[in-house]
């Protein structure tokens, strides 16, 4: 594998946002991918997805085999993002205008600010709740308002501080939650009901697959965010790897704990699992791991309002083209975080069942996106775009992009029968006994129609002005960047 010799060193606050980043300041090291995306899964809200298919009545052991294979299919997906990163130097849902126009990329990055303003409520959730088991004398809304305020500061950086963080929290969280973990094994007592193989139930696997799946697409999204300083020509292969593995092992830890923390603690939720867990190990040690836990959560939220921001700039920037500055990335970060605390103080605290739904819902509206964007990067441009025509309503991009809009919305609409959740159940999923088959049926129509109807695409003549503009492109994006 090839890295990067040069590693990211926090300085001051970044200057970059939604702009390209010229190759004079790529930087960092390849390895930073897999401890930023161990730490974004290893932490408490996803424990919260391993108690789903506990609490739906399916066996310790079928959770796992279905997590094992949620997290083998949806990983793949989020993790080939990633090499779009150093390739071309902008943020992910940005690069939607190839496939679906300068206009039509809104409906990608409309949801994508849902997204991460609905992870940020849950996150800020959890992340009260912990902090307040941790600190009894601060009540859940102040518990609240402090994570938010710490991850707002660690946005603010930006890029570097982000991946600083996640580096080091990555090695403080593998030595305690390794004890932890270890300790869990020895000292859960798992009812006897847990203690085989127990029932295979359709149903209630493929919700754990599909929402384990869903848990990995729903972060696709993000991925370029956090590799688009890397130097254009680092190795494709370790890119994805390092994203893959780190993504993969954070999340099945933190599932599959969460599995066994409700199996042995019926009833209990997330904080409380991992607090009683904790302290079976000796006294004490459960609100010792919950304060650690805290480095994750502040982390994850930060992630979630640095791709908002980026989102919701993406989005201005149809309406007002947007010049990189300081102060623009500090007003965007701060509406993102605005709308994420004030959802975490007015929703309720036994969010569990709502987290099912919200986590599937999303997988629904990505699945298309992410079929279409990865098959227009791997198979129909082969990762050559004129970057600088993403930026230009009248570029060779267009406003609306037919074929991303028709293979978008047609793969969303064959998915329809087999939704399934409390809210909507379709035909297919009612006569399968309630199982979900969507994200099977999404990706494969969404992906083969874009191919298809990309077949007659002029890529050659873009990548002629590709070649014509790159040499001005990173000559005006470098002037645009202050001195330090």
């Amino acid at each position: 594998m090839t890295a990067a010799s040069t590693e990211a060193t926090p300085g001051g606050i970044e200057f970059h946002s939604i702009d390209y980043i010229p190759e004079t300041e790529r930087h960092g090291n390849v390895t930073n991918q897999a401890t930023l995306w161990f730490l974004a899964n290893a932490e408490l809200a996803t424990l919260a997805v391993g108690l789903i298919g506990i609490s739906l009545g399916l066996s310790l052991f079928w959770v796992l085999v279905a997590i094992i294979l949620g997290e083998v299919f949806g990983t793949f997906f989020m993790a080939f993002h990633s090499v779009q990163g150093p390739r071309m130097g902008i943020p992910q849902l940005l690069q939607s205008r190839p496939q679906f126009g300068y206009y039509g990329a809104l409906i990608p990055q409309a949801i994508g600010v849902f997204l991460y303003v609905g992870f940020n409520v849950f996150n800020t959730i959890i992340a009260g709740q912990a902090l307040h088991t941790v600190l009894p004398a601060l009540n859940l809304q102040l518990s609240i308002l402090l994570m938010a305020g710490l991850a707002l500061v660690l946005t603010l950086g930006g890029y570097d501080w982000i991946h600083w963080v996640q580096k080091w929290g990555t090695y403080i969280f593998l030595v305690v939650f390794g004890i932890f973990t270890i300790g869990v094994i020895f000292t859960v007592k798992l009812p006897a009901a847990q203690q085989g193989v127990g029932a295979f139930q359709l149903t209630p696997f493929l919700v754990v697959l599909i929402v384990t799946a869903s848990y990995q697409v729903s972060q696709a999204p993000y991925v370029s965010d956090y590799s688009r300083y890397l130097p254009r020509n680092i190795s494709s292969v370790s890119t994805f790897l390092w994203t893959y593995f780190g993504s993969a092992i954070g999340s099945f830890w933190m599932i599959a704990l969460g599995a066994l923390l409700l199996a042995g603690y019926p009833g209990a939720q997330t904080v409380d699992a991992v607090a009683a867990g904790g302290n079976a190990i000796f006294g004490g040690f459960g609100t010792f791991a919950l304060a650690i836990a805290l480095i994750g959560l502040v982390s994850v939220i930060a992630l979630n309002l640095y791709s908002g921001s980026l989102a919701g700039l993406a989005a201005v920037d149809v309406v007002r083209p947007i010049k990189p500055s300081v102060s623009v990335r500090v007003v965007a970060v701060a509406v993102i975080a605005v709308l994420g605390t004030a959802g975490s103080l007015l929703l309720p605290q036994d969010f569990l069942s709502g987290y099912s739904n919200f986590l599937t819902i999303l997988l629904y509206f990505l699945t298309p996106w992410t079929a279409i964007n990865l098959v227009d990067f791997y198979f129909v441009r082969r990762g050559e775009y004129a970057i600088a025509e993403i930026f230009k309503p009248d570029g060779i991009y267009r406003l609306w992009n037919w074929r991303g809009l028709v293979a978008y919305f047609v793969g969303f609409a064959v998915m329809v029968p087999f939704f399934s959740t409390s809210i909507f159940t379709g035909p297919v999923a009612s006569a399968a006994g309630g199982a979900d088959f969507s994200l099977f049926v999404g990706l494969p129509v969404s992906a083969v129609l874009y191919w298809l109807l990309s077949r007659n695409l002029d890529v050659t003549s873009e990548r002629r002005v590709a070649e014509s503009e790159k040499a001005e492109l990173e000559a005006t994006a470098a002037a645009a960047t202050p001195l330090a």
